[in-house]
């Protein structure tokens, strides 16, 4: 088996997309208008609209409802990071700060409440 994505439901295809192109300075994979990738060397993030949840009926995810996961970023410098992105950044939840295990990390929200870390590991 191989992790191949995480799929956020959103409302605001366009909006996500340019948000996480930002963050990543990765262009999207457009492969239909409800859909799209933000392809990283570690990872795939997905990004649909409930279109593509559709068949699931009742038992599909709601878009901009995300209490419990959080889209983690390595990056090799957490400030110079959050310097390029803090004027589009709606709501810092922590600034650069260094964890008690010793990563730094900021986490922010993206567009639709989801909590996003960009971190670096101690050298």
């Amino acid at each position: 088996m191989e992790f191949a994505s995480i799929r956020i439901i959103t409302e605001d295809l366009d909006g996500m997309v340019a948000f996480y192109e930002r963050v990543t300075g990765t262009a999207a994979r457009r492969p239909a208008p409800v859909f799209a990738e933000i392809v990283t060397g570690g990872a795939v993030l997905a990004l649909g609209t409930p279109a593509t949840v559709g068949m699931l009926g009742d038992a599909a995810p709601t878009a901009a409802s995300n209490g419990s996961v959080i889209v983690e970023f390595l990056v090799e410098d957490v400030d110079a990071a959050f310097e390029r992105l803090r004027d589009g950044l709606g709501d810092v939840v922590l600034p650069p700060s260094t964890m008690p295990w010793g990563n730094r990390s900021t986490l922010f929200r993206d567009p639709d409440g989801n909590l996003v870390n960009l971190f670096s590991r101690p050298v």
